[in-house]
């Protein structure tokens, strides 16, 4: 599969389940507060530092939150649809469209970024030259913090959220092997969590800079 088939079938899952994938996501972050406490240190730590990017941000609760939270935040999906969505339920944040394989932001721009379980869907052939791009325009020494599904496989979602058709992978990974393309991009892994919660049945946060 090319790079261009991948982002297609993504974006095109995206802006099918982008209101029912609103709707079911929407409270995730009341029922997680293991998540929420490594979101918050993220946020005391950014906050007015400058401008931060939650990349990947679906229907913008993650962003929302941080925003609440005294961080500066822009938001960029590859979905249209959820960043319509996104922007109707939290107007007090920026979002674009936009693809994380080529963030149109600025070299050294960002004093922080989040990938909160949006790195699920890149090949692996493609992740460490995603996570350069990270490296690119966090300035040095500033936090990244990743979230994703832990173990060791892919699986293809035909559906979700509601039963809407889907047509894309989800990629499983051990912290392990995403701590080592972290490292190979050039950060240096600070912080490590596994858990099981409402956001996933086994679940990995990082935080590396």
């Amino acid at each position: 599969m090319s790079s261009e088939d991948w982002l297609v079938d993504t974006r095109a899952s995206y802006d099918t389940v982008a209101e029912s994938y609103a709707e079911i996501v929407r409270d995730l972050l009341e029922q997680t507060p293991y998540e929420r406490a490594m979101l918050d240190v993220f946020a005391r730590e950014v906050g007015g530092r400058g401008l931060i990017a939650d990349v990947g941000c679906g229907s913008g609760r993650i962003a929302g939150y941080l925003q609440g939270a005294g961080a500066d935040v822009l938001g960029i999906d590859l979905s249209p649809a959820m960043i319509e969505v996104a922007r109707r339920e939290h107007p007090g944040v920026r979002f674009e469209v936009g693809s994380m394989t080529e963030p149109a932001l600025a070299d050294d721009s960002l004093t922080g970024l989040v990938a909160w379980y949006s790195l699920i869907h890149i090949p692996d052939h493609q992740l460490g030259f995603v996570l350069e791009q990270f490296r690119r325009v966090l300035r040095p020494g500033c936090p990244l913090l990743v979230g994703f599904h832990v173990g060791d496989e892919t699986r293809l979602k035909t559906s979700g959220y509601g039963g809407h058709p889907m047509n894309l992978h989800v990629h499983l990974r051990e912290p392990a092997q995403m701590a080592a393309w972290l490292g190979d991009a050039g950060f240096a892994v600070e912080a490590q969590l596994t858990l099981s919660s409402a956001e996933s049945k086994l679940g990995g946060v990082l935080v590396a800079r």
